[in-house]
């Protein structure tokens, strides 16, 4: 049964896979303009106000900033999560695991009204297997590349070894 919270399906599927992974999610009026409309981070959490939210794919986008933080730091996070280039890299390529994980059509994830015009590229690019982010994400222990996966025995990106840096 779909969560009474929201209304759209998308959002009720992404939702509840942020809950069961661990990240914190609440529902919340926004008032304010941020980054991502419907959508905001404070303290760690993800909150949502879905009359404002335009794109449900965005979650997984703002979701993966968040779910790349270290616990320590995840607790201040608020506002604006992706400030540096790593840090985008990290949360796109985590955000693409999460739409394949999830079954999700890749435009919703890349829609035409988000990333600066390059939702094609990004698409054609990972559809392609041309990731990029994954080393980083493989750094910190999320995922493995293909020769990583061989030597550890573990599924290969985009399959993830764990969701959220602890």
């Amino acid at each position: 049964m779909p969560d009474a919270e929201f209304r759209d399906l998308v959002t009720v599927k992404i939702v509840a896979f942020l809950r069961e992974i661990g990240l914190e999610v609440r529902t919340a009026e926004i008032g304010a303009e941020t980054v991502l409309p419907g959508i905001d981070v404070d303290h760690g959490a993800i909150l949502i106000d879905e009359s404002k939210l335009t794109y449900p794919g965005d979650l997984l986008h703002e979701a993966g900033h968040v779910a790349v933080t270290p616990a320590e730091k995840r607790k201040r996070l608020g506002g604006d999560v992706g400030k540096k280039a790593s840090e985008e890299m990290m949360a796109i390529a985590w955000s693409y695991a999460a739409a394949v994980h999830l079954g999700l059509d890749l435009r919703i994830l890349f829609h035409s009204g988000g990333y600066k015009g390059w939702s094609e590229s990004l698409i054609e690019n990972f559809t392609q297997r041309r990731y990029f982010g994954v080393p980083m994400l493989q750094w910190v222990g999320l995922t493995a590349d293909e020769k990583r996966a061989k030597e550890l025995s573990v599924p290969s990106y985009p399959r993830m070894i764990r969701w959220v840096l602890d």
